[in-house]
């Protein structure tokens, strides 16, 4: 299926959002933090920033602290345990995008988003998977989104995970 232009676009945007993330094994829970965005973890914010990769460990696995999901991401919406929230953005029209990593392996984050996602309400539609990536939207009675997964290829069993959401018209 050939995805729309503002699609296409967008899964570009999140895509790229994701290539600059970070993998590590723990998540630390806590408030969204003050400041400008996009945040990436292990960065300040500042209105000009952008979004810069956590440091790289020996293996390949950039390294960094969790951020916090902000209070904007839907509650409800699943995340994988032990994921690691390396960046937030928040875009106009109520858009939130936050990139994760989770261990674990490609599988099984993609078998967690399969059938966690409908059982917490989520309706997936237009989703796709191929051998190291794959992506869906999805939809509920308050939220509208997207969800792409990408194999890190330097990092065993690390995942880009990245949402985006905004309220449900």
């Amino acid at each position: 299926m050939k995805p729309s232009s503002p699609a296409a676009v967008l899964l570009g945007a999140v895509l790229g959002l994701a290539a600059l993330t970070g993998c590590s094994a723990a998540a630390r829970p806590g408030a969204e933090p003050s400041g400008a965005t996009p945040y990436a973890a292990g960065q300040a914010p500042s209105a000009s920033a952008g979004a810069k990769a956590a440091p790289a460990a020996s293996g390949g696995c950039p390294t960094a602290a969790s951020l916090p999901l902000p209070k904007e991401f839907p509650a409800d919406l699943p995340v994988p345990d032990g994921a690691v929230v390396t960046s937030v953005e928040h875009r106009s029209g109520d858009r939130l995008v936050v990139s994760t990593v989770v261990r674990g392996g490609f599988r099984a984050a993609l078998s967690f988003l399969q059938h966690r996602l409908p059982k917490a309400g989520f309706t997936p539609k237009d989703g796709e998977v191929e051998e190291d990536d794959a992506e869906s939207d999805f939809s509920s009675a308050a939220v509208d989104g997207r969800w792409a997964l990408r194999k890190m290829p330097d990092c065993k069993g690390g995942v880009y995970l990245t949402y985006l959401t905004s309220t449900a018209s």
